[in-house]
């Protein structure tokens, strides 16, 4: 029940997420990159300053049943550079007001806090981090703070230069000892269990036979 397709959080309640719904199912989450170069569909909804193409495909999404439209405005596959916090928010605040006005559950993929923190009050409901909390320390603090759910992913260091990270001795041990660290870490910082989703992240610092 993640925004990647990953596994949910171990905990004696796992199906169930502070400020979702109980689906009894998988999640389906729709992502709607406002971004003219990630990985999957970069460009096709995003035309500088105008965002009309973005909020219409996540509204079409809505309508064909997703439960949640993730809207990230920072690419994040192998290479990408980054963008200012200040571009990120002209790319995703506008977006996530509209759908969420229209009644869409929305949650935001941002690393940085201050995106999140802009995005809730513009009535995002989820955090999507790919970070786990690793690129932006106040990240953490504004989870627990919110209450807001939070997608804790897998994560050893920015696209520029992630792909080069993909070292493993067991890759499967080794993602989750050191997702459990960031998931001790979550909670020591005052995020509750209930909030935390844990995403494996898939091609983040793996190659294909690690994914």
């Amino acid at each position: 029940m993640t925004a990647d397709g990953g596994t949910p959080a171990t905990s004696p309640s796992a199906s169930s997420v502070r400020g979702l719904p109980d689906f009894g199912r998988c999640a389906v989450f729709g992502v709607v990159n406002v971004t003219p170069d990630s990985f999957s569909d970069g460009g096709e909804f995003y035309a500088d300053g105008d965002t009309a193409k973005a909020v219409a495909h996540g509204l079409q999404l809505h309508r064909l049943g997703v439960d949640v439209v993730d809207v990230g405005g920072e690419s994040t596959r192998p290479g990408a550079a980054r963008v200012s916090a200040e571009q990120e928010m002209g790319r995703v605040l506008p977006v996530i007001r509209e759908l969420a006005a229209a009644g869409v559950r929305v949650s935001v993929d941002t690393m940085r806090a201050s995106v999140a923190a802009a995005a809730l009050d513009a009535g995002a409901l989820l955090v999507n981090d790919v970070s786990g909390g690793l690129a932006d320390p106040a990240m953490f603090p504004l989870v627990a703070s919110s209450g807001v759910p939070y997608v804790l992913m897998h994560w050893r260091g920015h696209s520029t230069d992630m792909q080069s990270r993909a070292v493993y001795g067991d890759v499967v041990k080794d993602v989750i000892e050191e997702l459990q660290g960031r998931y001790d870490a979550a909670l020591s910082a005052g995020i509750a269990e209930d909030q935390i989703v844990l995403d494996p992240g898939l091609g983040f610092a793996k190659n294909a036979d690690h994914n």
